[in-house]
C-alpha cells in the first residue's frame, strides 16, 4: 500500500475530526482575512542600491514621496498670450502659491513643493526649458509626500487628491490647467476602478462552477469549489502568521484569491475525475477513493511540489518583497495539496454513490463527441479498449490517435507556432509603460496631450533627484551644488537641471544636504535612457567629489535601473535552481531522463512564448488598442516577467505532470508508447483543458482592472496558460512522446541510484491490439 493510500484510509477512518479541523480553520480564515490584507505591505525597495536608498533619504529630509512620482500641473495659455505677456507671471506665481497651500489648512505648513518657470524666475534665473517654444505652455513639477497610513499600493496621497480640483478648475490668464503625471494617469478618477479582489474571486468562482458542471454533469461540480474555498481561507490564515515574521507584499492577496482558486480546483478535479473512473469500473466507493489517491493523488503531490518550487525560487532574488511573495506563494500549492489529500477523500466518502451521476444519467464524455467532435475524427478512435471504457473522452482519444499518426507534422506545427511566438520576446523592454498607454481620457490625459502637442514632452513625469551632502556637519557649498547642476545639465538628452529654491526646499536645520532636480527628455527605459542614468550617476559623483561634497542619485529612473540590475542579475541563478530541482523531481517521478528533460525545456519554451505574446500585444501594441483601447506601452513593468515565469512555470507543469503520469501508467500496463499516449489523452485531455479554462477565466477577471500594468500581467498569464494547455500539452507533448518511442523510458542505473529509484531500460514495443494498418 502506498503512502497516499494509507493517508486516505486514515482520514476516512477519522473523517469527523478531519472535517471539523478544516471547518474551524476555514471559519477562522474568513474571520481574519481583512486583518491579513491590512497587514500586507506595499514596500518595493531594493536594499543596498543607491537609487532606492537615496530616494528614501530624500523622502525623510524633504518630504518628497519615494513610492509615488511627482504630479505635473500644466498650464496652456490662449492664443496670443505667452508667459511674457504682462500680468501672466504674477498669475503663475499666485497659482504656485495656491498649490503650496493645498495641505496647509490641515497640517499648518505646506507639504507639497513646486518647481516651475515662475519659481525659477522668483529665484532670479528663469528656466525657459520649462516653457514651450511658442511661450504658451508651461508646467510645474509638484512633489507630494508618501501616502499616510496606506494599506494599498494604489492609494493616492491626500494632497494629490486635493490638487485635482484646484488645478483642473484653475484658469490662468484665460487659459486651461490640468493635473497629470504617471500616478494621475494610472489612477485616473474618471475611469472605472474595476472590481475588488472579492468580486474578482466570486466571478471567477462562478465561471469555474459553470465549467465544472459541464465536465461532471452532476452536483459533484460543487466539490472542487468547496476544496478551493477551504484552501484559500487557510492560505490567508497562514499568511497572517507569516506577516508576524516578515513583511509580505500586497500582491500575495491576488495570488491566493485567483491562483489559489485555479490550483485547488485543478487538484480536486484530477482526483474526482479518477474517482469517478474507478467507480465506473465497478469498485465500491472507498476502494475507488483509495485507488484515486494512489494514482491521481501522487500526481497532485508532484504538481504541488513543482508549483511551489516555481514560487519559492523567488527567495534567491535580493529583493525583500519578491522574497516575501516566494515564501507566501509557497503556501498556496502546499495548502491546496494538503486539502486535496485529506479533506477531499472525506467529502467523496460522504457523497458516495448517489452523487456520481445525479441529476444526469450519463457522463459528459458521452455528450462531448456529439457536440464538438466531427464524425470523421470520432471514427479515428479505433482502439477497442478505449472506445468501450467509461469516463474516456472518445473525442480526445481520436485527437490522440490523429497526433500519433501524424506525429512529425504535429510536432513541426507546434514547434513553429511556439517559435514564432518566442521571437518577440527577444525585444522585451523593462520599465514604466509610456504615459500614452496609461489613460485614454480624463483631465490627466488632457494634460498629457497639452505637453506633447506643445513640444515639452514628459520630462517632468519621472525626474532625477540628486542629493548633495556636505562634509561632516558642514552644508554643501554653493560651488559644489553649482558644479553638480552644471554637470547634470551638460549631459546629452537632459532638458534641464537646477537646485530648487523656495518653501520646503531646505533641509532640516543641522542637516548638511541640498537637493538638485534633473529633467530628461529621454525615455528612461530605452537603451539611451539607461545609459544616461549611468552617466548621470558618474558625473554627479565626480562633480561633487571635486568640490568637497558627495552626491547620490535617486528618483524613479535610478530606482528602476537598480531594480533591474538586482533582480535580473540574479535571474540566471533562480532559473538554474528551478530547472535542476524540477528535472530531478520529474526524473524520479517518471523514471525517465528524456521525459523530464523534455518537460523542463517545454516549460521554458511556454514561458518564453508568453513573454512573446506580452511584448507583441502590449509593448508593441498589436492588439492592445483593438482589444482594450490602450496604446502600445513601449515597455513592460520590471516585476512582470519574473512573476510570469514563477507562476507559469509551476502552473504549466501541473498539466505536464497530469498527462505524463497517466502516460507512464498506461505504458506500464500496455508496453506500447503510442497506445499509452492515446489512452492517456482520452482520460486527461478533457481534464487539462477544463482546468486551463478555469485558470484562463481567473486571469481574465484579474485583467478587468483598469490599471494597464495589471492588464499586461493578467493577459500574459491567461495567454500563457491557454497556449500551454493546447498547443504544447495537447499537441507537442504527445507528438514528441510518440516520436521518442521506447527511449522515453530510459533511466540508467547510476542516475537511478542517485535518485533512490529503480532503473528503467528501453524495451521492444508491444504490438497494438488493432490491425497494423490502423496504427
Amino acid at each position: 500500500m502506498t503512502f497516499l493510500g494509507r493517508v486516505s484510509r486514515f482520514v476516512i477512518a477519522h473523517r469527523y475530526a478531519v472535517a471539523a479541523f478544516w471547518l474551524v480553520v476555514t471559519f477562522v480564515g474568513v474571520a481574519t482575512v481583512s486583518t491579513t490584507i491590512s497587514r500586507l505591505t506595499t514596500e518595493f525597495s531594493v536594499p543596498g542600491k543607491e537609487g532606492p536608498e537615496t530616494s528614501g533619504k530624500i523622502a525623510a529630509l524633504f518630504g518628497i514621496g519615494s513610492v509615488v512620482d511627482p504630479v505635473v500641473a500644466v498650464v496652456q495659455l490662449p492664443p496670443g498670450t505667452t508667459v511674457d505677456t504682462a500680468g501672466v507671471m504674477q498669475q503663475l506665481q499666485a497659482f504656485d502659491a495656491q498649490i503650496l497651500q493645498t495641505d496647509a489648512s490641515r497640517t499648518g505648513q505646506p507639504t507639497v513643493k513646486v518647481v516651475s518657470y515662475a519659481s525659477t524666475c522668483a529665484a532670479g534665473r528663469c528656466d525657459r526649458s520649462l516653457v514651450s517654444a511658442d511661450g504658451r505652455t508651461t508646467y510645474a513639477v509638484v512633489t507630494v509626500p508618501n501616502p499616510a497610513g496606506s494599506s494599498s499600493a494604489f492609494d493616492v496621497p491626500q494632497q494629490e487628491k486635493d490638487l485635482r480640483p484646484l488645478v483642473n478648475n484653475a484658469s490662468i490668464a484665460g487659459g486651461t490647467a490640468r493635473l497629470t503625471g504617471i500616478d494621475e494617469l494610472t489612477s485616473n478618477p474618471t475611469s472605472d476602478q474595476g472590481p475588488s479582489l472579492l468580486v474578482e474571486t466570486l466571478v471567477a468562482g462562478a465561471g469555474a462552477l459553470a465549467i465544472l458542471a459541464f465536465v461532471f454533469a452532476s452536483f459533484i461540480a460543487f466539490v472542487p469549489l468547496v476544496v478551493a474555498i477551504v484552501s484559500i481561507m487557510t492560505s490567508f490564515l497562514l499568511i497572517l502568521g507569516l506577516t508576524a515574521v516578515i513583511d509580505v507584499s500586497f500582491i500575495v492577496q491576488f495570488l491566493v484569491g485567483l491562483i489559489g482558486l485555479g490550483v485547488a480546483i485543478d487538484y480536486s478535479l484530477l482526483v474526482v475525475t479518477r474517482w469517478r473512473e474507478e467507480r465506473a469500473r465497478g469498485l465500491d466507493n472507498d476502494e475507488a477513493i483509495h485507488t484515486a489517491m494512489e494514482h491521481a493523488g501522487r500526481a497532485v503531490l508532484f504538481s504541488g511540489t513543482t508549483v511551489g518550487i516555481g514560487l519559492l525560487a523567488l527567495v534567491v532574488l535580493p529583493v525583500p518583497f519578491l522574497r516575501s511573495i516566494g515564501f507566501a506563494g509557497l503556501l498556496i500549492p502546499v495548502v491546496s495539496v494538503a486539502v486535496a489529500i485529506t479533506l477531499l477523500p472525506v467529502i467523496l466518502h460522504s457523497v458516495g454513490n448517489p452523487a456520481v451521476r445525479w441529476p444526469w444519467r450519463y457522463p459528459m464524455s458521452a455528450v462531448y463527441p456529439a457536440l464538438f467532435i466531427p464524425r470523421f475524427l470520432r471514427r479515428l478512435a479505433t482502439y477497442p479498449d478505449i472506445r468501450k471504457e467509461a469516463h474516456v473522452s472518445r473525442g480526445w482519444a481520436a485527437w490522440g490517435r490523429l497526433v500519433v499518426r501524424r506525429r512529425w507534422i504535429a510536432a513541426a506545427a507546434a514547434l513553429a507556432i511556439v517559435g514564432v511566438l518566442i521571437v518577440p520576446a527577444t525585444r522585451l523592454t523593462l520599465g514604466t509603460p509610456v504615459p500614452d498607454s496609461l489613460a485614454s481620457s480624463g483631465p490627466a490625459h488632457d494634460g498629457l496631450r497639452m505637453l506633447e502637442t506643445s513640444g515639452l514632452g514628459t520630462a517632468g513625469f519621472e525626474p532625477n533627484w540628486i542629493l548633495v551632502s556636505g562634509d561632516g556637519h558642514r552644508a554643501p557649498g554653493g560651488a559644489s551644488v553649482a558644479s553638480v547642476v552644471h554637470a547634470a545639465a551638460a549631459l546629452p538628452g537632459m532638458a534641464t537641471a537646477l537646485a530648487p529654491q523656495g518653501p520646503g526646499w531646505s533641509a532640516p536645520p543641522g542637516v548638511p544636504a541640498s537637493l538638485v532636480i534633473a529633467l530628461s527628455n529621454l525615455n528612461p527605459d530605452s537603451s539611451q535612457g539607461r545609459t544616461q542614468i549611468h552617466d548621470l550617476r558618474s558625473v554627479v559623483h565626480e562633480a561633487a567629489g571635486g568640490a568637497g561634497a558627495t552626491a547620490a542619485l535617486g528618483g524613479s529612473p535610478a530606482g528602476s535601473s537598480d531594480f533591474v540590475d538586482a533582480v535580473y542579475g540574479s535571474f540566471p541563478l533562480m532559473l538554474g535552481l528551478v530547472l535542476v530541482i524540477t528535472f530531478v523531481l520529474l526524473a524520479r517521478a517518471f523514471r525517465s531522463l528524456l521525459l523530464s528533460l523534455k518537460a523542463v525545456l517545454l516549460n521554458v519554451a511556454s514561458v518564453l512564448a508568453a513573454y512573446g505574446i506580452m511584448v507583441f500585444v502590449w509593448q508593441e501594441g498589436h492588439g492592445s488598442s483593438q482589444l482594450f483601447g490602450i496604446n502600445a506601452t513601449g515597455a513592460v513593468a520590471e516585476w512582470i516577467p519574473i512573476f510570469v515565469f514563477a507562476f507559469l512555470f509551476g502552473l504549466s507543469m501541473d498539466y505536464e505532470v497530469f498527462i505524463l503520469s497517466r502516460i507512464r501508467e498506461e505504458y506500464d500496463l500496455t508496453g506500447n508508447t503510442d497506445l499509452a499516449v492515446v489512452r492517456a489523452l482520452g482520460r486527461t485531455g478533457r481534464l487539462v483543458t477544463s482546468a486551463a479554462l478555469i485558470l484562463f477565466l481567473a486571469f481574465l477577471i484579474l485583467g478587468s482592472a483598469p490599471d494597464t500594468v495589471l492588464k499586461t500581467f493578467a493577459t500574459a498569464l491567461a495567454a500563457g496558460i491557454l497556449l500551454d494547455a493546447t498547443v504544447i500539452r495537447m499537441l507537442l507533448v504527445p507528438a514528441l512522446v510518440s516520436l521518442f518511442g521506447r527511449w522515453n523510458w530510459w533511466l540508467p542505473r547510476v542516475p537511478a541510484a542517485l535518485m533512490r529509484t529503480t532503473p528503467s531500460h528501453p524495451r521492444p514495443e508491444r504490438r497494438l491490439p488493432v490491425q497494423p494498418q490502423e496504427v
